[in-house]
């Protein structure tokens, strides 16, 4: 179980990270009027487990939701992970469909 309070948005690199151990898990990101576009996941592949994935990509939506922004997931694992969690598609804008 990963501690979702030790998410870090870094905003010079643009992106979400969080160490797991001494790994740093990542997903780049995007931000343009209200939206934030995520690009990237990167899961180093020694600690790459599904159930570490979803609760990575859990914990992130759960704080761009905090922002009350809109997400638009241009990775296929993010928009895979969006898919399977209808509860996140109300966060994607008007007209985006995955």
């Amino acid at each position: 179980m990963i501690n979702a309070e030790e998410l870090v948005d870094n905003d010079f690199l643009r992106q979400y990270e969080l160490k797991v151990g001494e790994q740093l898990m990542k997903i780049e990101y995007a931000s343009q009027d209200r939206k934030i576009f995520l690009t990237k996941l990167e899961i180093p592949e020694d600690i790459h487990t599904q159930e570490l994935e979803e609760e990575f990509l859990t914990i992130v939506l759960q704080h761009i939701a905090e922002l009350n922004v809109s997400v638009v997931p241009t990775s296929p694992p993010i928009a895979k992970f969006i898919r399977r969690h209808r509860k996140y598609k109300r966060m994607l804008p008007v007209g985006v469909r995955i």
